[in-house]
């Protein structure tokens, strides 16, 4: 897909591009350029994140940045300009940025040189009030003194004490700053986009000068009332306020998270996997004693250096063998043909926490792999996946899951199929336990396994088969030999 366009022989923009297969938007993470840099031809200008995962956008030429089309945290569709580049700078005076691009302030500049009025930042809640004279400090003690005036401007009004003069609309001095931003958290500063709320014109009561819902909520108040926006938030902290008894307010208890991006993805699909597929989960608690020691063993083998060994490589391969053994296990549900689509390959999916939440990414034709390919191919994908830079291929296309819930302690679990599959393994904590071996009762390495399959594809005979045949496999690893 081209993503860049040529609006005159010296300025092209470069469009958002459908990163996954046939995603329709993405939200920017984070610029790693603002106008006036330069940059090449390869070079990574931004973070998105799509439905699928994190992903790095490279700009396919090389010039100066002009501007940037939208700030970080927002959501554009696929097709959309977001930055703009002047592929041959110095060649002549260029064009103002449109109203609506954010701008970067420029690095240097006189401190009484008045900012054009108007102008939307390159980051929410970045730049200045609309009516600031001069640079903001960087500092947040500087809030201090104003907001207590304002403040006790304030009270005394409430007192009867007499009307204060309406405060001059050039708080941003007044607002604690970190490089020239209010400081704020993203849910905040999305609130304040949301309201139409310039966050340099709010007074924070937040700890260290952060600016918080209840600032916003505030300052939007009287916006809506017709009232001069600047007094009303000093009252929260004003006085006669702080004597009365403390409420908690609904806000001050909860927190409210955007679910989007990679969180939005898996909740839809998990609701989907849930309410169209029947599912069921069996169970299984085996003893893994000589499964340990075949890690163990591994471990020193030299035919594995080089290689992470752990109990997943081998339950890994033990799906494998039993898929081999039960192929019908490996297939799909086609609803508009009303069809069985069974896979003559088998994606392993492996469940992976990352701070993006859950993705479950797949080894390509796992089941064409030795054991030190498959060892190999898990240490890639766990090691990408928790880098954050698991792309949209990696996800799609899988078959069978594993997920290793056993690292959080957990005992086992009735594990939600990844759409489009037809089975999830779940693996229990590994923990030694009082086991009968050989007629007697014995400490032994023991977990617990659950399969859910899709019982329209699979019925209680074949999903007890597989489920039977991994832990048959586990018990006695040799039978990866006899029955591979």
């Amino acid at each position: 897909m081209t993503t860049m366009t040529e609006t005159s022989a010296r300025f092209r923009e470069f469009k958002m591009p459908d990163v996954g297969e046939g995603l329709t938007e993405a939200e920017i993470l984070k610029w790693f350029v603002q106008p006036g840099d330069t940059v090449t031809d390869g070079q990574v200008v931004c973070e998105v994140e799509t439905a699928k995962a994190a992903v790095e956008l490279p700009i396919p030429f090389d010039g100066v940045v002009h501007e940037l089309r939208f700030p970080e945290g927002t959501t554009v569709d696929v097709g959309q300009v977001i930055i703009a580049i002047d592929v041959a700078p110095g060649s002549g005076d260029a064009p103002a940025p449109a109203a609506d691009a954010p701008v970067r302030e420029p690095a240097a500049e006189p401190e009484a040189e008045a900012e054009p009025k108007g102008r939307t930042p390159v980051l929410v809640g970045y730049g200045v009030a609309e009516s600031s004279t001069k640079r903001r400090p960087r500092k947040g003690a500087a809030a201090a003194p104003e907001a207590a005036a304002v403040a006790a401007a304030v009270q005394a009004e409430l007192n009867g004490h007499g009307a204060p003069a309406a405060p001059t609309p050039a708080p941003a001095p007044a607002v604690p700053v970190q490089g020239g931003r209010p400081l704020a958290k993203p849910p905040v500063r999305k609130l304040a986009k949301d309201l139409g709320i310039d966050l340099a014109t709010v007074v924070p009561t937040g700890k260290d000068g952060i600016i918080t819902r209840e600032d916003v909520h505030a300052a939007a108040a009287p916006a809506a009332s017709g009232a001069p926006a600047a007094v009303v938030p000093p009252v929260a902290s004003a006085p006669a306020v702080a004597e009365a008894p403390a409420v908690v307010s609904d806000s001050a208890r909860e927190t409210r998270i955007p679910v989007k991006g990679v969180r939005k993805a898996i909740a839809q699909a998990m609701v989907g996997s849930a309410f169209t597929a029947p599912h069921v989960t069996e169970f299984v608690t085996v003893d893994v004693t000589r499964t340990m020691k075949l890690v163990a063993e591994l471990k020193e083998d030299k035919d594995m250096a080089g290689v992470r060994v752990n109990p997943l490589l081998i339950i890994a391969k033990a799906l494998l063998v039993a898929i081999k053994r039960n192929p019908e296990v490996n297939a799909a549900w086609d609803e508009a043909n009303q069809e069985i689509v069974q896979k003559h390959y088998v994606n392993l999916g492996i469940a992976a926490a990352t701070p993006r939440g859950l993705i479950v990414p797949n080894i390509k034709d796992a089941h064409d792999k030795t054991l030190p390919q498959l060892a190999e191919a898990l240490g890639e994908l766990v090691a990408t996946a928790r880098d954050g830079k698991t792309s949209p291929a990696a996800m799609a296309g899988g078959t069978v899951t594993i997920t290793n819930v056993g690292v959080f302690g957990v005992d086992t679990g009735t594990p939600i199929l990844n759409p489009g599959e037809s089975a999830i393994l779940a693996v229990g904590a590994i923990k030694l336990q009082p086991w009968v071996h050989k007629g007697k009762v014995k400490p032994r390495q023991v977990t617990t396994l659950a399969l859910s399959f899709d019982h329209r594809l699979v019925d209680g005979e074949l999903g007890s088969k597989v489920l039977a045949d991994v832990a048959a496999i586990l018990e006695q690893p040799k039978r990866l030999i006899t029955w591979a």
